[in-house]
C-alpha cells in the first residue's frame, strides 16, 4: 500500500513539528514518540488523519497506532520529512524517562520491582483466603472453625497455609530478584541477599517486637559494637536498599576486575559486604523508617477513618491511570508484615468492582454495538481485579461512569474504615478479594460490595439516559417525515451530526473464512488485552488467546507478508489477500527477539499447522510482560464485511477462533 506523503506531514504537524520530536521508533502496530511537549499534540488533527487508528500517552511516550504492515512505512517517511536520526525502543524509552520528575521514576521502579512478583503474591493471598474459611471461627459454626468441628480437615488447611505463607516469609528473597534484576545486576545475587535477611538464625522480624518487651533479642558483638540479630521477614525497604547497593556494587566490580578472577572476586565480595551494610546499617536504618511509615498509617486510620476511606477509596481510580497504584502495593506487603493485615486492599477492591459496575451500566446507555460489548467484557474483567479495559476502554472516554464509580468507591472506603476492614494478604482485587478479608468481617465488606455494584450502576444509568435523550433532542431537526434519527446509533454518531434517512438496506453475498487457533490456550475477546491499543480494536477486530503452550503455528495455507524483527509479531496472506496478524504478548517488543524463535522468513509459503514460532514463557514472565496473544486482522481491508470472534477453550489448528466474512 502506497503511503500519502502529505497524511504522513499532518502526523509531524499534529505532534508538535519535528523540532517537538525528542526521538521516534516504532513497533509491530505504533509510532512511539519522545515529546518534548505532549501539549502541543494536536489530538483532534490525529483523529481526522486516515493513517491513524488511535493515540495514546503511556510512560512519557506517546504512540500513534498505524497498524500492522503501514506503520513501518509510516515510520520510513517520516524520518525522510523530518531528516532525523532512527532511534531504537530503549532510546525513545531513556528520553521519555529523562521527562518524568523524581516521583514519577521511583513510582515506574517500584512498579518494575513488583510487577513481576505479584503472581506469586496474589496467590500465596488466595490460599491465605482458602485457610481463612477453613480456620475461621463463626463462619460455619457458631464460635467454632471448620476444622475445630471437622479435625479431620485440620492437617489439609496446615498444608494450605504453609503452601500460601511461603511466598510472604521468603518476601525479601522474591523482592532482593526483582530489585537486583531491575537495578542491573545479578538475579541469583539478588535472591541470596533476600534469603540471607530471612536466615532461620536470625530472630524472625515477626518476633521482634515480644523480643523487645521481653529483653530477649539476640545481638552480634562486633568488637564491642552491638548489633542485633534480626532477620527482615514481611519487610520492604530493607531489600530493597541493599539491593540497590549489590546491584550497583556488581556493576562497578564487574567493569573493574579482571575476567580471569571475576568469579572468585565479584559475587564473594558484593555479597559480604552488601550483607554486612544489611545488617549494621541498612536493616536497622530503614528498618526504623518503615515502622516510622507504618505508625504514621495507623495514627491516621484510627483518628481519622472515614477521611481517609473517603479519600483513598474514592480516589484509588486516578492512582491506577497515573500508575501511582503499583506504588501501594509495597505500603500493602509492609502493613502485612508488621501488623498482620492491610486495610488499603480492601477499598482497592471495592474500587475495581465500582468501575466494573459503572462500565456494566454502560450497556443499557451506549447504542453502538461495538461498544456495548466492550462495556460488557471489561466490567467482567474489573469484577475479577483487572480494571484497565473498563477504565481506558469505556469510563474514562464518556467520563461520567469514571466519575460515578469513584463516587461509589468512596462511599464504600468510608464503611469499611469505620468498621476496621482489613485484608490478611494480597489477593484478587476485585469480587474474589472477599477471601483476603478477615472472615468475621465478611459481612461490612458483602454490603461494601453492594454499595459500590448498586450506586455508580444506577447513577450512570440515569445520568447515561437523561444526557441520551438530551442530545436526542439537540439533533432533532423538527422536519418530521424528512429526516429520522437512528435511534441505534452510538453516541459518537450524534457527536459527529450523523443522522441517517430512510434508505432500503442490500445484502451483500458473503463467504466465511474460518482462522483455526494459531496456539493452544483459551480465546478470549479483544477487550480483556491489557493495552489500550488492541482492547479498543484501534488497529482492528479479531481475538486474543491466553496460550497454554510456546508454539505459533499457521492458521491457514498463506503467504508470510512480514516478520518482525524482534521475532514476537509475524502478519500472514490468505489466498484470498486477506491479512492477518499474530502478536505473541503485550510490549514484547521491548525484548528485542529474546526469547523467541522464528522459524520462517518474510515470502515463505507455509502450510496450515506449520510452526511459524517459538516462545520462551519464562522469559516473557520474568520480564513482567502478558503472554495474552492478539490475533487481529487489521483496517483497511475491504473485502472483510465483519468479524465474529470464537471464544473458548483451543488447540492449535484444531478449533476455529474467527469467523471472518468476506465480501462476495
Amino acid at each position: 500500500m502506497a503511503i500519502d506523503k502529505k497524511q504522513v506531514e499532518e502526523i509531524i504537524r499534529a505532534v508538535g513539528g519535528k523540532e517537538n520530536i525528542e526521538a521516534a521508533t516504532h513497533c509491530v502496530t505504533r509510532l512511539r514518540f519522545a515529546l518534548y511537549d505532549e501539549d502541543k499534540v494536536d489530538t483532534e488533527l490525529l483523529d481526522q488523519n486516515d493513517l491513524v487508528k488511535g493515540q495514546f500517552s503511556s510512560q512519557g511516550q506517546y504512540q500513534v497506532v498505524i497498524g500492522p504492515g503501514l506503520v513501518d512505512k509510516v515510520y520510513e517517511e517520516m524520518i525522510q520529512i523530518t531528516g532525523g536520526e532512527r532511534a531504537s525502543k530503549d532510546e525513545v524509552k531513556a528520553a521519555a524517562g529523562k521527562k518524568q520528575n523524581p516521583l514519577q521514576r521511583a513510582i515506574k521502579t517500584l512498579s518494575d520491582i513488583f510487577i513481576p512478583i505479584l503472581p506469586a503474591i496474589i496467590t500465596a493471598g488466595l490460599l491465605l483466603g482458602i485457610n481463612n474459611i477453613l480456620t475461621g471461627p463463626g463462619i460455619f459454626f457458631d464460635g467454632k472453625s471448620l476444622v475445630d468441628v471437622y479435625p479431620a480437615w485440620k492437617d489439609l488447611a496446615s498444608i494450605i497455609n504453609t503452601i500460601a505463607s511461603t511466598a510472604f516469609t521468603f518476601l525479601p528473597a522474591l523482592i532482593g530478584w526483582s530489585a537486583v534484576t531491575r537495578f542491573g545486576g545479578s538475579p541469583l545475587l539478588g535472591i541470596v541477599l533476600g534469603l540471607i535477611l530471612v536466615h532461620p538464625d536470625l530472630l524472625s522480624a515477626y518476633g521482634y517486637a515480644d523480643a523487645v518487651n521481653k529483653g530477649t533479642v539476640p545481638t552480634w558483638n562486633l568488637f564491642g559494637w552491638e548489633i542485633e540479630k534480626i532477620g527482615y521477614q514481611g519487610q520492604v525497604l530493607p531489600v530493597l536498599v541493599s539491593a540497590y547497593l549489590l546491584a550497583k556494587m556488581e556493576i562497578f566490580l564487574n567493569k573493574r576486575v579482571h575476567d580471569s578472577i571475576k568469579l572468585l572476586v565479584v559475587a564473594p565480595v558484593t555479597l559480604l559486604v552488601t550483607g554486612f551494610l544489611a545488617f549494621t546499617i541498612i536493616g536497622p536504618v530503614t528498618f526504623a523508617i518503615a515502622n516510622a511509615i507504618t505508625s504514621g498509617l495507623i495514627y491516621i486510620y484510627d483518628s481519622y477513618a472515614a477521611l481517609g476511606g473517603l479519600i483513598y477509596g474514592g480516589l484509588y481510580a486516578l492512582l491506577v491511570i497515573t500508575g501511582m497504584h503499583h506504588t501501594f502495593l509495597a505500603v500493602d506487603v509492609q502493613l502485612i508484615g508488621s501488623q498482620g493485615g492491610t486495610f488499603l486492599w480492601p477499598m482497592l477492591a471495592l474500587s475495581n468492582i465500582a468501575q466494573g459496575s459503572a462500565a456494566l451500566a454502560m450497556m443499557l446507555v451506549l447504542r453502538e454495538k461495538k461498544m456495548r460489548g466492550l462495556a460488557a467484557t471489561s466490567s467482567v474483567s474489573a469484577f475479577l481485579g483487572v480494571t484497565e479495559p473498563a477504565i481506558f476502554g469505556v469510563n474514562i472516554r464518556y467520563r461520567y461512569p469514571f466519575i460515578f464509580g469513584m463516587v461509589g468507591s468512596a462511599i464504600g472506603g468510608v464503611l469499611l474504615t469505620m468498621n476496621n476492614v482489613q485484608a490478611t494478604s494480597i489477593g484478587v482485587g476485585g469480587v474474589p478479594g472477599f477471601l483476603s478479608i478477615f472472615p468475621d468481617k465478611w459481612g461490612v465488606f458483602f454490603i461494601g460490595m453492594a454499595i459500590v455494584l448498586v450506586v455508580p450502576f444506577l447513577l450512570t444509568v440515569v445520568f447515561g439516559r437523561t444526557k441520551l435523550r438530551k442530545e436526542d433532542r439537540l439533533a432533532a431537526t423538527g422536519e418530521s417525515g424528512e429526516v429520522q434519527i437512528n435511534r441505534a446509533a452510538s453516541t459518537d454518531a450524534h457527536s459527529k451530526g450523523m443522522v441517517t434517512g430512510s434508505s432500503t438496506n442490500k445484502k451483500s453475498s458473503a463467504s466465511t473464512l474460518e482462522l483455526m487457533a494459531p496456539l493452544t490456550g483459551k480465546a478470549v475477546l479483544l477487550e480483556q488485552v491489557p493495552d489500550p491499543a488492541f482492547a479498543e480494536k484501534q488497529m482492528g477486530e479479531g481475538i486474543a488467546i491466553e496460550p497454554s503452550g510456546n508454539q505459533v503455528v499457521a492458521p491457514f495455507d498463506a503467504k508470510v507478508a512480514h516478520v518482525i524483527k524482534s521475532k514476537h509479531a509475524v502478519i500472514l496472506e490468505h489466498a484470498s489477500g486477506l491479512q492477518v496478524l499474530i502478536h505473541v504478548g503485550i510490549n514484547t517488543v521491548s525484548l528485542k527477539g529474546e526469547g523467541f524463535s522464528m522459524y520462517v522468513e518474510t515470502g515463505d509459503r507455509v502450510r496450515a499447522g506449520q510452526k511459524l514460532l517459538e516462545f520462551d514463557r519464562n522469559v516473557i514472565q520474568d520480564a513482567g510482560y502478558p503472554l495474552i496473544t492478539p490475533v487481529i486482522i487489521p483496517d483497511g481491508q475491504d473485502m472483510v464485511e465483519r468479524v465474529e470472534p470464537v471464544t473458548g477453550d483451543v488447540t492449535s489448528s484444531q478449533n476455529s477462533v474467527l469467523r471472518i466474512h468476506l465480501k462476495g
